[in-house]
């Protein structure tokens, strides 16, 4: 696939931040206590192999259960409400099937429809591993096949596992992939922390000739102490090292975090839908794998 790579260092777009839709609903204050990393659950084990042997795989969900049943409680929980999320977003995210469900096909699905909910003019979805699943370095992975439309949001994103209790953005956010609906030949990756968040945000781009849209697509980070690198399909197009931060900001990326999947509707990254975009949009995630190195020299801090 040709690709044209194109490095951008501050998002202009004050809506770019994702995690935004976080702050008004969870307005809680700040902690610094940090856990360990809970022990990991593999699901599918050896379906998912590494094509690096650099990995090996300790988490993963192949989402390969029956049509209409839910996510796996043992990896995920949803989060559910609407009213903007802070972010003046348009969905009301619930827990029901219609919205969130495995297909029968070896597929996850995460719908958004036209459907007034609670004064919210459309349903989704938003699932995340806090408390159940969190990682700290490696390569984290998803194979999604992307929803498009003006005013469509999809994401696969990280929190740091401090969240709520850890205000953001100073627990930390990774952005994996962010999709605007209307811009089907582009995806970006970000972080958030203390003093480089919301339309400062640092991140890239990634563009391609092909809509993003059409076909299942690989998004990954690799993440150690030293730097976080994105992919699109192997593809490098962004890293990010301590170095490159503003000065006097904090490297927040050195504790474990979990990770979060969703389809948001409207709000300020993307703007509102309009007449030409079709609901129901359907995110469909094949997988989700998580790998550390064989080697723990490569992502530890003594490096």
């Amino acid at each position: 696939m040709k690709t044209r790579l194109i490095y951008v260092h501050k998002w202009i777009n004050l809506g770019c931040c994702i995690s935004t839709m976080l702050l008004m609903s969870f307005l809680i204050g700040c902690g610094s206590e940090s856990k360990p990393a809970r022990p990991v659950t593999v699901v599918d084990f050896g379906i998912a192999q590494s094509e690096s042997p650099q990995w090996q795989l300790i988490w993963s969900d192949e989402f390969n259960h029956s049509a209409r049943s839910p996510v796996n409680p043992q990896n995920w929980q949803h989060d559910i409400g609407g009213h903007g999320w802070g972010n003046q977003q348009l969905e009301y995210n619930t827990n029901a099937l219609r919205n969130v469900a495995q297909n029968g096909d070896g597929y996850l699905e995460i719908v958004a429809l036209k459907e007034e909910i609670d004064s919210n003019a459309y349903s989704s979805g938003r699932i995340h591993s806090r408390d159940l699943f969190e990682v700290q370095y490696g390569r984290i992975e998803a194979k999604i096949k992307l929803p498009i439309g003006q005013g469509i949001w999809p994401a696969f994103w990280m929190l740091g596992q401090g969240f709520p209790n850890v205000s953001w953005p100073d627990c930390g956010e990774i952005d994996i992939m962010e999709f605007r609906g209307q811009q089907p030949f582009e995806s970006t990756g970000a972080v958030h922390g203390s003093g480089f968040s919301g339309g400062n945000a640092l991140g890239g781009r990634f563009q391609s000739d092909q809509d993003l849209s059409q076909d299942f697509h690989l998004y990954a980070i690799e993440w150690s102490a030293q730097e976080i690198k994105w992919f699109v399909d192997e593809h490098l197009f962004y890293q990010l090292k301590p170095q490159d931060l503003p000065k006097n900001a904090a490297w927040p990326f050195q504790s474990p975090f979990f990770l979060l999947l969703n389809v948001a509707v409207g709000g300020h990254y993307v703007g509102s839908p309009n007449e030409r975009t079709v609901f129901p949009q359907k995110m469909l995630v094949d997988y989700v794998r998580v790998y550390q190195a064989q080697d723990q020299s490569i992502t530890s801090e003594d490096q």
